[in-house]
């Protein structure tokens, strides 16, 4: 039973992508843990970590989400448990989720340090488990150097299989691996690979964008799957749109008023993969019509066009069970660009 605990230096490095593409890459029955979820949902008055939910539901485990972690809450876990408690816990956890799988992974929390006043940081949990510690690291090029550097020389790492680093989402790759990469491998810390950066990971579909806005399906819940690439915000007159060069981009999501029939019009005729209609303002029949003849999504929100725009901006584009296009590039990044066999 091979055990691979999955840590990041900063929040949002990509440890659960990186273990998504692992996983398929391996091509093994796996098991999945995340002993402190960060990124809790509320369903039917029950709690589940984000990340357990998708893996569950992308390698279809058998395991319920809420059973992958012990806790979410700081204050809870502290009242609760102490670090003989938790040591215990984990195993008993890490020894269910592993019955008939080839390779157990244990995602830490969003950053290295995220848990570690409950005895539930990343470092602790490769001690407890006693499998190979990854650390995936992002970011520019000083960022990359810094972060490694401080693995090298500030993380007591003692008593732990610590198989490497692995570098994520780098923008101009052949650069860094010509210019940086030498530099970097002499700091000493085991490369397992370096990952590109790949713009496709980052969008999503209308569906998800429904979903976070909480938003009312007007027409097209048929094609809420497509893929949106840019948004356009249609706050302008129709002269001023038909100048941006913007409008004749892929994967154009409009966010304009109900009320704007004008710009509504402009979008089906440049084939919008959605629009968001704001102010809660439901458009005429007629164009109601003809969104749905030329399958266009358009969902409805409560907020203003600048309210909606700013809560789109904000969302992290997390990867779902239905991403799977996604998923398949994950497991061929990885496979082209990492040393699986020094992770195994």
């Amino acid at each position: 039973m091979n055990k691979i605990i999955i840590a990041s230096l900063r929040k949002n490095a990509g440890k659960t992508t990186v273990m998504v593409g692992l996983s398929k890459a391996l091509n093994k029955k796996i098991g999945y843990l995340k002993p402190f979820g960060d990124r809790l949902i509320y369903n039917k008055k029950r709690l589940w970590d984000y990340d357990s939910a998708l893996i569950a539901n992308i390698f279809t485990l058998s395991e319920n989400p809420e059973d992958m972690s012990i806790g979410f809450d700081h204050s809870k876990l502290r009242y609760m448990y102490d670090e003989k408690i938790t040591r215990e816990k984990v195993a008993e956890l890490a020894a269910n989720m592993a019955q008939g799988k080839d390779i157990l992974f244990v995602e830490g929390g969003k950053d290295l340090a995220y848990g570690i006043s409950v005895y539930l940081d990343a470092v602790s949990l490769a001690r407890y488990i006693g499998g190979n510690l990854i650390i995936v690291i992002s970011g520019d090029e000083n960022t990359v150097f810094d972060d490694i550097t401080y693995v090298k020389k500030n993380m007591d790492l003692s008593g732990i299989s610590f198989k490497g680093v692995i570098i994520n989402k780098i923008q101009n790759i052949d650069d860094f691996k010509e210019t940086y990469l030498p530099q970097i491998q002499k700091i000493g810390v085991p490369i397992l690979g370096v990952i590109p950066y790949q713009k496709d990971l980052t969008y999503f579909s209308v569906n998800y964008l429904s979903e976070r806005l909480f938003a009312k399906v007007v027409t097209g819940e048929e094609y809420l799957n497509r893929t949106v690439k840019n948004i356009f915000i249609g706050a302008m007159s129709v002269n001023a749109a038909l100048q941006q060069p913007l409008l004749k981009k892929e994967g154009i999501l409009m966010i304009t008023g109900g009320d704007r029939t004008d710009m509504i019009l402009v979008a089906l005729d440049y084939q919008a993969v959605g629009i968001i209609l704001t102010n809660n303002v439901v458009p005429p029949s007629h164009i109601i019509s003809k969104a749905a003849e030329r399958k266009v999504p358009m969902l409805m929100v409560t907020y203003d066009t600048y309210e909606t725009a700013r809560r789109i901006d904000s969302i992290e584009p997390l990867l779902t069970r239905d991403d799977k296009q996604k998923i398949e590039l994950l497991g061929k990044l990885v496979q082209d660009t990492i040393n699986i066999q020094a992770i195994i």
